[in-house]
């Protein structure tokens, strides 16, 4: 399927490895231009060498790696210095960390909430008006499964991406935006195979004092699919919602999670 987005510019953060990366790849490898961004130049350069080699990715695809802490006002400042406008938008923070919430300061909730719910936020409002403006524009928002179902020790998690899910909700639908064909959607990963799920199975085994390979299986336990999913499969299902086709799609939350999530809505 060609999802007509070849030549769309497209900013990817938290680029240069596990989720992130697996958007720059399925959107470079249809034609999209990207704009990658993550805070250590060595490993965003690196990501950027991998696609620009990928041999899935057509020639004259342009891949532009941006050292820079998006969530920061600066590091906002540089990506929009390079390009004011693109078509496409994937939002991406590396998570809080895990633990007990009793141990949490203001300082880390207003950290965990700047991050992964603010930090977003300014990147639509950076956007959304050009987008519309230009008749297209998605926006990807990669949050949690666990806005749907909370984990216990990712407290800063599940409360800061719940607060940009309901933002997203609201403004997603407005008439200005949908009917200009600029969609908002949120994807929800479950349990992939990335740092990120290391650490919250270290997180988990240093709580209960099990061993990582007793709390991974556990994990697999509870996945119909019995399996992590792959950075290059999530990939491909935010191409999709990036896509021209998936026009009709806005301000919903897509639950990637094989089939772990029992609930019917």
């Amino acid at each position: 399927m060609n999802l007509g987005i070849t030549g769309k510019w497209a900013l990817v953060c938290g680029a240069s490895k596990g989720l992130g990366f697996g958007c720059a790849q399925a959107l470079a490898r249809e034609g999209a231009h990207v704009v990658i961004v993550a805070r250590t130049a060595e490993a965003l350069q690196a990501a950027a060498e991998r696609l620009r080699a990928d041999p899935e990715v057509p020639k004259g695809t342009q891949v532009e790696p941006i050292a820079a802490d998006i969530t920061t006002p600066e590091g906002r400042a540089k990506v929009f210095a390079f390009r004011k406008d693109f078509d496409i938008v994937v939002t991406n923070a590396g998570g809080p960390p895990p633990g007990d919430f009793r141990d949490w300061d203001r300082d880390a909730w207003i950290k965990a909430v700047d991050a992964n719910m603010l930090t977003p936020i300014e990147l639509i409002k950076a956007t959304v008006d050009g987008m519309a403006a230009r008749g297209f524009g998605r926006i990807v928002n990669i949050t949690s499964s666990s806005v749907k179902a909370p984990i216990d020790i990712l407290g800063l998690s599940n409360g800061a991406r719940s607060g940009l899910t309901g933002f997203v909700a609201g403004v997603a639908r407005t008439s200005k935006l949908a009917s200009a064909n600029v969609t908002i959607n949120n994807l929800l990963p479950g349990s992939f195979d990335t740092d990120r799920i290391k650490a919250t199975m270290e997180g988990s085994a240093k709580k209960t004092g099990k061993s990582i390979e007793e709390v991974r299986q556990a994990r697999l336990n509870t996945i119909p699919a019995k399996r992590l999913g792959t950075p290059d499969e999530f990939g491909t299902a935010c191409a999709f919602l990036c896509s021209q086709q998936a026009s009709y799609i806005t301000g919903q939350n897509v639950l990637i999670d094989g089939g772990a999530y029992p609930g019917s809505y």
